[in-house]
């Protein structure tokens, strides 16, 4: 067992281009059009906003004044149409409990406790806790009981269900009744995919002072990889330190 205390976040997927497509609606249509991005996100972005006015080849020429303009403006159904793609672990169920109260734009596959033993299951610690010796001691006693539970638990469930002979059916039954004890803070994993106004939507309401601390540091981590991977789309935040160490973000364009 592990007592974890910061999440890692994985960029797994992003958008390509299919350039072929693209250049046989601009023929079809007799336009020309040039993007100065090589970023998939951002050239569709792009492009979806010149379709809704056929702007092609008028009006801001790079694609930074383009898509800032688009943030100013607030017009953020473009943003709706770039999707990226992330693998979060080492974070407690109860952060994804908040997670998936995030619905619109978003997909999420997560860890079953019904069918993955978690016999060697770790858990997220707070830090507010961690950081106080007695508070962590009457944590992990906790912790390690709850655990000691569910593995007893599971072990006699197991033997109640003997009879099943399908083997994955029987394991499925005892996880499923001995998961009642283990605790929020067991750890978990997330793959979580979404459009780019929904991460943009996460960001403002969970990378803000008043979100939970867990939920916080995840939107700020996901924040950094955005601002490397699309800087006309998510350059506008800026990330600050708080007076107790934890990090907030702010932006001039909310509600995009």
């Amino acid at each position: 067992m592990e007592i974890i205390r910061d999440p890692q976040v994985y960029l797994v997927g992003r958008q390509t281009l299919n350039t072929a497509g693209i250049d046989r609606f601009l023929s079809e249509h007799e336009l020309t059009w040039e993007t100065d991005t090589e970023i998939g996100a951002e050239t569709l972005a792009e492009m979806a906003g010149r379709i809704c006015y056929m702007s092609f080849g008028k009006g801001r020429k790079t694609n930074a004044e383009y898509l800032g303009h688009i943030l100013a403006m607030r017009h953020g159904s473009v943003l709706e149409h770039t999707v990226w793609n992330f693998a979060i672990t080492g974070v407690s169920r109860s952060f994804t409990h908040e997670l998936v109260r995030h619905r619109a734009g978003f997909g999420f596959s997560q860890l079953s406790q019904r069918y993955v033993d978690e016999s060697t299951a770790d858990f997220v610690e707070p830090d507010c806790i961690a950081d106080d010796d007695e508070l962590h001691n009457m944590w992990e006693q906790c912790i390690r009981h709850a655990h000691l539970v569910y593995c007893r638990l599971v072990e006699g469930l197991n033997q109640k269900f003997a009879h099943i002979e399908d083997t994955t059916q029987r394991r499925k039954l005892a996880r499923q009744a001995a998961r009642s004890v283990l605790p929020n803070a067991t750890e978990t994993k997330i793959f979580v995919t979404a459009n780019g106004r929904a991460w943009r939507h996460f960001i403002e309401a969970r990378a803000n002072e008043y979100a939970e601390v867990e939920i916080r540091k995840v939107a700020i981590r996901i924040l950094r990889t955005l601002k490397k991977e699309s800087p006309a789309l998510f350059s506008d935040y800026q990330i600050e330190r708080l007076e107790d160490g934890s990090e907030v973000a702010k932006t001039p364009n909310q509600k995009v």
